[in-house]
């Protein structure tokens, strides 16, 4: 990978990339729920406008129109007419937990398996050729976000500096697809694995990603997929075991 396809693969620059196939409304909806949990896009901020925005995501005005709709329904985005008007995010913590914890209830376990199965095999390779490509500047930035996490003081910049981590990492790998597909991964289960209930410990967690900073700085790029995937596989029996019991709930 060139400099300068390097300096373009970025948190940002990945969470509005163009989408490939699928369903654009969902997926349209997915990245900017993305961009906010990310902490790319913060409460309180203008949209860019409709026409830009789809440009951008490389849809259809009319897609970006329903994925807004979704977006208002779920009080993430409220919109103002007239002059000074647009689109703005509005989403507070409680509107991301209220809407995770919907999700989660719609999802069967099979689905959450395979998004587990996905986590393991995206955040394993990312770790893998991070340790095989890294500068010594991504290993520097690395460490910053591990700090951010340890010390932060409430989910909401703890899932933040999480999920810039696992990214950051994928553009240390230095593969554009890979950032891509860590960034869509994210975009699905951050507001899910920070749920309060899960009761993660964002010290702890700063840990295990330190471990896997360590492997990526020794090169051992064995290492750190093991790593990555054991920490991606704990969390993902966190999160069924959550969603039984919430099951058990309804009964």
């Amino acid at each position: 990978m060139s400099q300068q396809e390097r300096a373009g693969l970025t948190a940002l620059s990945a969470v509005l990339s163009p989408l490939e196939g699928g369903p654009k409304t969902e997926a349209v909806v997915q990245r900017l729920s993305a961009a906010i949990s990310l902490g790319v896009m913060v409460d309180g901020q203008q949209l860019p406008s409709e026409t830009d925005l789809a440009n951008q995501l490389g849809v259809s005005t009319m897609t970006l129109r329903e994925a807004l709709v979704v977006l208002r329904q779920q009080g993430i985005v409220h919109t103002k007419r007239g002059r000074g008007g647009g689109s703005f995010i509005s989403a507070s913590a409680e509107v991301f937990e209220n809407t995770s914890l919907a999700r989660l209830r719609q999802m069967s376990i099979q689905e959450l398996r395979d998004l587990g199965d996905a986590h393991l095999a995206i955040t394993g390779a990312v770790a893998a050729f991070a340790a095989r490509r890294s500068l010594r500047a991504d290993i520097v930035g690395l460490r910053a976000l591990v700090d951010r996490l340890k010390d932060s003081t409430d989910l909401v910049s703890a899932r933040q500096a999480d999920s810039r981590f696992h990214i950051e990492m994928a553009v240390c790998a230095q593969s554009t697809r890979l950032t891509r597909a860590e960034v869509g991964l994210q975009a699905e289960l951050s507001a899910l694995v920070w749920l309060p209930r899960l009761k993660l410990d964002p010290a702890a967690e700063a840990n295990a990603h330190r471990d896997v900073v360590d492997a990526i700085e020794h090169e051992d790029d064995s290492r750190a997929r093991e790593l990555a995937e054991s920490h991606a596989e704990s969390r993902i029996r966190r999160l069924v075991a959550l969603r039984l019991e919430l099951s058990e709930g309804h009964r």
